[in-house]
């Protein structure tokens, strides 16, 4: 059950943010709940490495509010903001195949 309600949050939290104004990092981050969602549906991911993961979701998009604080999201924060989703893409492919 907690798996589901994980899941589930993780789901909603990415596509929360995505009525806001950086639309290729909101994709990605879409994608990458996705991919944790399905790697919790097959058996692939366990409780404690989807925890961890959607943690790391949530610190990207905490860092991308505060790039948005200001009302721009400049190249160069934004340059970090993939940085961030590509460890974190890592991380999920890590994860998955361990």
């Amino acid at each position: 059950m907690k798996t589901y309600a994980l899941a589930g949050l993780a789901l909603v939290l990415a596509s929360g943010s995505a009525l806001a104004g950086t639309p290729y990092v909101d994709q990605r981050e879409h994608r990458q709940a996705h991919r944790i969602y399905d790697g919790i549906q097959n058996g692939q991911l366990t409780y404690g490495e989807a925890a961890q993961l959607v943690r790391g979701q949530a610190r990207v998009r905490r860092l991308e509010r505060y790039f948005k604080s200001d009302g721009v999201v400049t190249p160069g924060e934004r340059a970090v903001l993939h940085h961030k989703l590509n460890q974190q893409s890592r991380r999920i492919y890590y994860k998955k195949h361990n």
